[in-house]
This record gives structure tokens, C-alpha cells and sequence, in this order.
């Protein structure tokens, strides 16, 4: 793989968000697991890991206790700072408005994500929140990370 050649690299980035969304989607498939809706949040630097979680307002009794706070907070830790300049986020879901404004103070550099969320969408579903200063990327994974949620709520409605 050139490094230099702008498709080597757009391929490459491919396949790390590709493996860093499976990731989120086992996490998700935890937190459906844990009887939360299943959306999971994965935060790299560097390549590496650094904070993982899934929900569990739930479990928390926490309504900000989503899946993308909850991989924030740990990532701070891990840095030691609450700004995570360079830092992507994958989540298997588009944010809600408090998760892209939690996202915007973290000074996320990246944030990619899953299906699109048609109730709750921050990112152009229903709210259209600026994400200055972060590259965007949807649709990574889309239709496993949909059918995980769909799945969900059809047992959930015992249907």
C-alpha cells in the first residue's frame, strides 16, 4: 500500500473503520444484552483503542449515560484529559443532539458512524447540529447496525 496515493489511503481508512465499527457493534450487541438499546461507542488515538462503551442509562439510572459519553469519559481517563484532539469516535448510530454537543467539546477529530437514526438524529435525521472541526463519516456498517436495532425492538414489542 502507497501511503502516498490518496485511493491507497481512502482503502485503508476503509478497512480501520471497518474494524473499529465491529468493534461498536459488539459493544451495542453487550449493552442489547444487558436489556439497553444497543448502540455501542468506540474511541481510537492513534489506531489504538481508548475508551469503549455501550448504553446503560438503564442499568445507570443516567439518561446521559449513552453509549458515546460513556466511551468519552473513559477515553478522557485514558488520556488523562477531557480534550481528545485527534481522537475518532465509531459509534453504530447517528448521535443525538447531547452526544454530537458532548462529541464538539471533546474536540473529536472524527466521528464516524453506523445507520442513520430517524427519531433522534443530530447529524441531518432530524436535527442538523454543526460538527465544525470534525470530519463526518456515515454509513459504516449501516444495514448490521439497523438490523441490530430493528431486531431489538421487534423482541421487544414480542413481535
Amino acid at each position: 500500500m502507497d501511503l502516498h496515493d490518496p485511493q491507497s489511503t481512502e482503502a485503508s481508512c476503509d478497512v480501520l473503520d471497518a474494524a473499529f465499527m465491529e468493534l461498536a457493534l459488539v459493544e451495542a450487541r453487550q449493552g442489547a444484552a444487558d436489556g439497553e438499546v444497543p448502540i455501542g461507542a468506540v474511541v481510537t488515538l492513534d489506531g489504538q483503542v481508548i475508551g469503549r462503551a455501550h448504553n446503560a442509562p438503564i442499568r445507570q439510572c443516567d439518561p446521559t449515560a449513552h453509549a458515546e459519553i460513556l466511551a468519552l469519559r473513559a477515553a478522557a481517563e485514558a488520556t488523562g484529559n477531557y480534550r481528545l484532539v485527534g481522537a475518532t469516535l465509531y459509534v453504530t448510530a447517528e448521535p443525538c443532539l447531547m452526544c454530537a454537543g458532548a462529541l464538539t467539546h471533546a474536540r473529536i477529530a472524527r466521528l464516524v458512524y453506523g445507520c442513520s437514526e430517524p427519531k433522534t438524529g443530530a447529524l441531518g435525521s432530524v436535527h442538523s447540529i454543526p460538527m465544525q472541526g470534525t470530519v463526518l463519516k456515515g454509513g459504516v456498517l449501516a444495514e448490521r447496525a439497523a438490523a441490530l436495532l430493528q431486531e431489538f425492538f421487534r423482541m421487544r414489542r414480542g413481535a
